[in-house]
């Protein structure tokens, strides 16, 4: 199984320079979507449901100060297998476009997020977690769902909200 060091340095070789908090929606959305294709988790950390985004906080404790990311050091990009590498690729090919306010923006609209914040106040601070369970549930009916709209097609206002589904 792949550790949150050896996946963010793939993604940042993949991406170059990138927002601290856009390498925290992608490694959400590598492990949903991974947890879809592979029926089990890409890495073992908890993603908890900070204000205003899904954070792992283990990355969170080593980025808290630095906005934005070139590259990884503690990780290995390269130990990565196969299977792992095409899960991240597939999210960065779909998710990799948008910027950091546009994946906030679209993971805030989304159960596994919203369930995991139920009760809470928008900038209230919790440590709920965002389970492997939560995500499968979701993205695995999304995976089946012919009407839902593919990432590239969603619409998008000012400021990275999400204004219309095509």
């Amino acid at each position: 199984m792949a550790s949150i060091h050896d996946l963010s340095a793939y993604i940042l070789q993949r991406t170059g320079s990138i927002p601290d908090l856009q390498l925290h929606n992608l490694l959400y959305y590598a492990q949903a979507w991974h947890l879809v294709d592979e029926e089990e988790p890409l890495f073992p950390d908890r993603i908890e449901a900070w204000p205003p985004q899904p954070i792992l906080p283990e990355l969170f404790a080593l980025t808290e100060h630095v906005w934005r990311l070139d590259a990884w050091p503690r990780g290995d990009a390269g130990a990565l297998t196969d299977v792992e590498r095409e899960s991240v690729d597939g999210v960065l090919d779909s998710y990799g476009r948008l910027s950091d306010e546009q994946l906030i923006a679209l993971v805030r609209r989304e159960p596994p997020y919203r369930q995991a914040r139920a009760g809470l106040g928008p900038v209230e601070l919790s440590s709920n977690p965002i389970t492997p369970a939560a995500l499968y549930k979701y993205y695995s009916s999304l995976a089946t769902n012919a009407a839902a709209v593919p990432i590239a097609e969603l619409r998008w206002g000012g400021e990275g909200t999400l204004t219309v589904r095509a």
